[in-house]
C-alpha cells in the first residue's frame, strides 16, 4: 500500500512538469552531430523548432520518405528559423546513433534540419515530455514555447494522406512569423513512443 502511494505521488510530481504552452521553454545545452554543443538559450532572438526524431519509426519515414519533413525544414530554416533534430533513443535502442551516425542519417535522408542533437541520456527529452516520433515545438524568439504536439492532423503512416493534412507545425510558424497569436497551441502527438533509457 506504501509503494503504491509513493508510486502515485511520484506519478503525480512527474505529470506536473508537463509543459505548458505559453511559458518559458526549458533551457537545455546538447552535443550535436557537428560535433558542437547547442544551448537553446544562445538561440534567444530566433524561432526555434525541436523534432523528436527516431529514423526507425514507420511515423518519421512517412515524413522523411516523402519529403515532407525536409520541405518544411527548407522553407523556414531559409527564413531565419533553427530546426533542431533531437534523437533521444538511448544506446542500444531504436533510433539510436552517435554523431557519425547521425552525419550519415542526416546526409542520406538530405535532412535541412540546422542540426542534429544527441540525447541518449533522454534528459531533454524527459524535460520536455517527449512521447513520441515525431513529437514537434515552437519555440518564438522571446524564448516561450508556443506550439508543442503532432505535426499534422493525420495519424497514420500513409503518404498520402499528407497532402490533405492540416500540418499544426508550418500554421504555428507562419503565425509566429507574422507576429501573431498560435491559435492550436497544443495537440496530441502521434508517432512511435520515444525509446528511452
Amino acid at each position: 500500500m506504501k509503494l503504491t502511494i509513493a508510486l502515485l505521488a511520484l506519478l503525480a510530481s512527474v505529470s506536473s512538469f508537463a509543459l505548458e504552452t505559453g511559458k518559458a521553454a526549458p533551457d537545455f545545452t546538447l552535443p550535436s552531430s557537428s560535433n558542437n554543443e547547442v544551448k537553446l538559450s544562445d538561440l534567444k532572438g530566433k524561432i526555434v523548432v525541436l523534432e523528436w526524431l527516431n529514423h526507425g519509426c514507420p511515423f518519421v519515414q512517412k515524413h522523411y520518405g516523402s519529403g515532407n519533413m525536409q520541405a518544411l525544414q527548407k522553407k523556414y530554416t531559409a527564413k531565419e528559423v533553427v530546426w533542431l533534430s533531437v534523437i533521444s533513443s538511448a544506446p542500444g535502442k531504436q533510433g539510436y546513433v552517435n554523431a557519425a551516425g547521425a552525419k550519415k542519417e542526416m546526409a542520406a535522408t538530405k535532412s535541412a534540419a540546422t542540426n542534429i542533437l544527441l540525447d541518449p541520456e533522454g534528459k531533454v527529452g524527459t524535460l520536455y515530455a517527449a512521447k513520441t516520433t515525431p513529437h514537434m515545438y515552437v519555440i518564438d524568439k522571446a524564448g516561450v514555447l508556443v506550439y508543442q504536439g503532432a505535426i499534422d492532423d493525420k495519424p497514420d503512416t500513409d503518404q498520402a494522406s499528407i497532402k490533405g493534412a492540416k500540418n499544426y507545425v508550418a500554421e504555428a510558424l507562419d503565425l509566429v512569423l507574422e507576429g501573431k497569436k498560435v491559435a492550436h497551441g497544443t495537440t496530441k502527438s502521434y508517432g512511435c513512443g520515444v525509446k528511452y533509457q
